[in-house]
């Protein structure tokens, strides 16, 4: 479970766009909620939602994503991460990006401030009371300003299965180039319903949480809206799934398949 949250979000992302940003695939008001099994059990819930705000006078989107472990997880594995971005309006690019999480003691607390005309991160650590400024790569996002960005650049008529797609993130203290693969399109049951879906599998490192650098798989909505409404990972002990299980605020139809 440690760590599911983030590499969830993270999952969600790798699509260099082939146009402009058109900021058509959601909007304020926003709201998703997962909820994640481990085996048997519901292990946590995560939630995402999108407000607005300024940041320097500069019109933004506020996007904040909680994560809490549910009983009896929580009994001896607790869980409580809260990650914010606060990406530009117009191009999607974020200028701060906050990591506070508490994944079984395992703790951080970051507040990252993005330099996009100097390629620069300022990278504020609360837990050891730090500062210090990183190089980044060019168009760079973080866990989730890329998961918006994306979808507002997802063109499913462009898509063909086996089609790799790469994006820039900058994690805590390093860039990160992320690969994501397009396996095809699928009508998965959902609770809500049939739902036709895109889906992807991202390449992730193997080793202590995944079995295989191919182990996750994931599924977003073939609609305006590109929301995730499956993932699927295999984990070095067990397995988890998330599946979409309530929303609002949507900017677009949620479109379900009647028989």
């Amino acid at each position: 479970m440690k760590k599911f949250f983030a590499i969830t979000i993270l999952s969600f992302f790798g699509m260099l766009p082939s146009k402009g940003i058109s900021q058509e695939a959601f909007q304020k008001g926003e709201w998703l909620k997962f909820r994640i099994h481990y085996g048997m059990f519901t292990a946590s819930f995560a939630t995402l939602e999108v407000d607005e705000t300024m940041v320097n006078g500069t019109p933004v989107y506020h996007i904040e994503g909680i994560g809490k472990s549910t009983a009896p997880l929580s009994w001896f594995f607790k869980v409580d991460d809260n990650y914010q971005t606060f990406i530009d309006k117009k191009d999607g690019k974020p200028y701060r990006f906050i990591r506070k999480i508490n994944e079984g003691g395992h703790t951080k607390d970051l507040e990252v401030h993005f330099n996009h005309k100097d390629n620069q991160a300022l990278v504020y650590n609360k837990k050891y009371n730090t500062n210090k400024t990183y190089t980044t790569k060019e168009n760079v996002h973080d866990m989730l300003s890329a998961f918006y960005y994306i979808r507002n650049e997802i063109s499913s008529d462009g898509l063909t299965p086996g089609e790799e797609l790469n994006l820039n993130l900058f994690i805590d203290d390093e860039n990160m180039d992320f690969k994501l693969q397009f396996l095809g399109r699928e009508v998965i049951k959902t609770k809500f319903g049939k739902v036709a879906t895109l889906k992807f599998r991202p390449f992730v490192m193997a080793g202590r949480v995944f079995k295989e650098k191919e182990s996750l798989t994931f599924w977003v909505t073939d609609d305006e809206n590109k929301i995730p409404v499956r993932i699927e990972a295999d984990l070095a002990v067990g397995s988890l799934d998330a599946d979409l299980d309530a929303y609002k605020g949507l900017r677009n139809p949620f479109r379900i398949i009647m028989d």
